[in-house]
């Protein structure tokens, strides 16, 4: 099998419209999340967001671009840039037949259909534009990146709801760890923060209406965001042949479903994927340094992940540093594990731990090292990102220090 690194990385969140920026307030341990800007949001009865702020893509792309970008392809595109740019790769000949796009999203295109919805129901009108659906399916964001780079291998989107990114990047290291592909461009991206996006999340009275705290004993739910994370997996002996930069290697996956609850999360499912991760990454239990936790801020998950860890790594599980970023950009929901990469790579590259932020009370159901509120220096060889979804989906990213 063919060992697999990544060498491009691309972001546009709540916390910067760059990579760089992105991990600058991760170790600041800066908040992203604030009031909601966007027409009707006096009618939500949640009003906070992870959103992005003085984002103008007119500025950025042109008329005909914008009739056919939907607000998450945008996201996308703006982050694929970054991160090819960054990979140094030009995709041409067999590099360009055989590299592909995989990425996840859940939602696809809600804010077109947020729009045109309110264009036929509440305006009156009889006819929407012609290029409606092609905005707003989950794999119109792939579609573009692949034609705009002149990707011709494997494209397609995974839709798992909040382990889309997750399982979109397993499939992409598979490829490339098989030698069907010598590189791919796999990550995910999201934007449900508009009227009906945010009114169908209220539904399931899952959501905080004044900060997102993970693993603190006062959760009372999770924030949403929106944005995107792209990257470019490559083989290594071709990454090393081409002098390219490699900021993380990708050594295991996992991925298993819970049979068990629809919205329940279960900690057997979520303990069997963090052990087969391990498993297939080669790794025992006590090399792991970091595990970017799925942490999304509400009782059940928190305390059913912690559980998970408890049980898969044992006495090791104290020595452990887990923090969910989620504290500070909130939940892309699709796109989440992406922008949560980013946190694995600056923990195994830098040797920061981007912390938890909104910790204000230990939780004995949670009695881990969650790195509150501020960062910390520490050298790490491995971590793992957790993803655990809706439908009892789960997906778990092993990775290494290069």
């Amino acid at each position: 099998m063919k060992r697999v690194v990544i060498t491009g990385a691309g972001t546009i969140n709540a916390l910067g419209k760059t990579v760089p920026e992105t991990l600058e307030a991760m170790r600041e341990g800066r908040c992203g999340i604030a009031e909601l800007e966007f027409r009707d949001v006096d009618r939500l009865t949640i009003k906070i967001g992870g959103q992005v702020k003085g984002f103008e893509p007119d500025a950025i792309f042109n008329r005909q671009q914008l009739t056919l970008y939907d607000r998450f392809t945008q996201f996308t595109l703006m982050a694929a840039h970054e991160a090819i740019t960054q990979s140094g790769l030009v995709f041409g000949g067999e590099l360009a037949a055989t590299t592909g796009v995989v990425l996840g999203t859940a939602g696809g295109g809600v804010s077109t259909w947020d729009d045109n919805y309110r264009s036929v129901y509440e305006d009156g009108k009889n006819r929407v534009h012609p290029f409606v659906v092609p905005k707003l399916m989950n794999n119109a964001a792939a579609s573009h990146v692949s034609m705009q780079y002149n990707l011709k291998g494997p494209s397609f989107t995974v839709s798992t709801a909040c382990a889309s990114s997750n399982h979109a990047m397993a499939q992409a290291f598979a490829m490339v760890r098989s030698g069907m592909s010598r590189a791919m461009v796999t990550g995910g991206s999201e934007s449900m923060l508009c009227f009906g996006g945010v009114k169908a999340w209220e539904g399931l009275r899952v959501m905080s209406r004044d900060a997102c705290r993970p693993f603190s004993a006062n959760r009372n739910g999770m924030v949403q965001g929106e944005g995107a994370g792209i990257f470019v997996f490559e083989e290594y002996e071709h990454a090393r042949a081409r002098g390219a930069e490699m900021m993380a290697e990708v050594i295991g996956f996992a991925m298993t479903s819970d049979a068990a609850d629809i919205v329940m999360p279960s900690k057997q499912g979520a303990a069997r994927a963090i052990s087969g991760a391990l498993a297939d990454a080669g790794l025992g239990r006590e090399r792991i340094g970091y595990i970017n936790a799925h942490g999304t801020g509400t009782a059940a998950n928190d305390k059913t992940e912690c559980a998970a860890v408890a049980d898969v790594f044992g006495t090791h599980a104290d020595k452990l540093l887990i923090s969910s970023t989620k504290s500070m950009h909130g939940h892309l929901i699709g796109g989440t594990g992406a922008v949560e990469l980013l946190a694995c790579i600056m923990a195994l590259r830098d040797g920061v731990i981007a912390p938890t932020i909104g910790y204000e009370e230990p939780d004995p159901e949670c009695a881990l090292d969650v790195v509150p509120n501020e960062a910390r220096e520490v050298a790490v060889e491995y971590a793992l990102s957790n993803a655990f979804a809706f439908g009892g989906l789960n997906a778990v990213l092993a990775l290494k220090r290069v």
